[in-house]
């Protein structure tokens, strides 16, 4: 594994060279391929974890993606294909095992109509447009290496089917978003939840620094993991972005007809720019579930904070204090885009 970390590094390294001395790319946009609307990038990520209370450990090249993107006149599009957990190793105990997974997923695969400056339509597989978090779906660009439960427990992360979404300004702006699915995942495999069908609704209004938005939907399971087929949710969110200080919120619900799976599921986390080099944050989390197996309610505080030679490339490290100690961790990943 030491020969897959140096060969990342060298990897990186080299694109940061090309950066400096090739003005025509920029470390994190991707390569424009001749006079096409096509753009090739990609990213990549390591993660290791540690549980001081089990003295277990993990080590993962976690994702290993490839994008190719551009735009034309009124269209632009998306595809997104992606290793996910490429190679995990885990050790406790004296005891060690290796899982490898090599088959290329479709994390996203879509096409964007922007009929005017108000209006767009976009068809195929996307990120949810739900809450904050859930856009930000490459490790490289978010504030900590793992993400908020309630960004897995309460809404399908993807969706397949379409969006369509309507901004209008004033001196604020008023986004809303409706998104339906009645069909099959191009990859049911690579999504939280076994989908067929998800219909949501979202508003988003934004003035200034300050951003709220709620979303509701329904969405209907394949494969009976939970109570019922049929779940609805909330999610209300929150985001606060200025120069020196950046602070979201999430918190949801998740019921069927029967009543609460999810009764609640949240998190508030705070970052502070000291430069756009380092950047230390802190996030709270809570949640109460009726449907998981063990710990039916936790809260826990995450302390963290990111180094960032370049935007694109980030040295992460996080402490989780849990309620229950034996679920403490402590977690380090490197992550770059290209």
């Amino acid at each position: 594994m030491k020969i897959i970390l140096l060969f990342l590094l060298l990897i990186s390294f080299l694109f940061g060279q090309e950066d400096q001395q090739d003005s025509s790319y920029t470390l994190g946009s991707g390569k424009k391929v001749g006079s096409l609307p096509l753009y090739l990038g990609g990213y990549f990520s390591t993660d290791y974890r540690s549980t001081p209370e089990t003295q277990h450990n993990r080590f993962r090249v976690d994702d290993i993606a490839f994008l190719a993107y551009g735009s034309s006149n009124k269209f632009s599009y998306m595809s997104e294909l992606e290793y996910k957990e490429f190679y995990v190793k885990e050790w406790s105990d004296g005891n060690t095992s290796i899982q490898k997974h090599n088959k290329l997923r479709i994390e996203r695969l879509y096409l964007d109509y922007n009929y005017d400056e108000n209006l767009v339509l976009r068809v195929g597989k996307y990120n949810s447009p739900i809450g904050y978090w859930n856009l930000m779906p490459i490790n490289v660009l978010r504030a900590t290496t793992s993400s908020p439960l309630s960004s897995s427990m309460i809404y399908p992360k993807y969706t397949t089917g379409i969006d369509l979404s309507y901004l209008l300004f004033s001196d604020y702006e008023v986004k809303v978003d409706f998104l339906a699915q009645n069909n099959n995942d191009f990859d049911d495999a690579y999504n939280n939840f076994h989908i067929d069908k998800h219909y949501g609704v979202g508003v988003t209004y934004s003035k200034n620094d300050l951003s709220l938005k709620l979303n509701g939907g329904y969405f209907h399971t394949k494969k009976k993991v939970l109570p019922s087929d049929d779940i609805y949710y909330w999610l209300a969110s929150l985001k606060y972005d200025n120069d020196h200080f950046k602070i979201m919120g999430e918190l949801g619900t998740q019921f069927d007809k029967n009543g609460l799976l999810v009764p609640y599921s949240g998190y508030i986390q705070g970052m502070y720019r000291i430069t756009e080099q380092h950047l230390p944050v802190i996030r709270f989390e809570s949640y109460s579930s009726n449907v998981l197996l063990g710990r039916k309610k936790d809260q826990f505080v995450i302390l963290g904070y990111t180094y960032r030679p370049v935007f694109p490339m980030a040295f992460k490290a996080e402490y989780q204090l849990h309620e229950d100690n034996e679920k403490d961790k402590v977690l380090f990943s490197f992550s770059v885009m290209f």
